[in-house]
């Protein structure tokens, strides 16, 4: 059996700001995770493409607020940066 994805380690170099901020970051990355794993069968980060990312910011945020899209979106950035990606998202 295997160990789940450690969010933390994976996005603990990338992560600046207070305890709260870092904290609202691994909380929607883990969001994040958790929904892609259930619709596109992917696990980890190392296997997201970019259409992932997009599905998720258009799919799984309607209906929420602009500050809850916004702050996604922040952490939809981070990711994208921790995988060294140069992919650009708008909301």
């Amino acid at each position: 059996m295997s160990k789940p994805f450690d969010m933390e380690l994976f996005l603990g170099g990338m992560l600046t700001g207070s305890h709260a901020t870092r904290q609202r970051h691994l909380r929607q990355a883990r969001t994040i995770q958790n929904a892609i794993a259930q619709h596109w069968q992917l696990e980890i980060p190392w296997e997201w493409q970019q259409k992932h990312l997009i599905w998720f910011l258009k799919h799984c945020l309607a209906g929420r607020n602009e500050a809850t899209r916004y702050y996604y979106l922040l952490t939809v950035r981070l990711l994208a940066r921790r995988l060294r990606n140069s992919w650009a998202f708008n909301l």
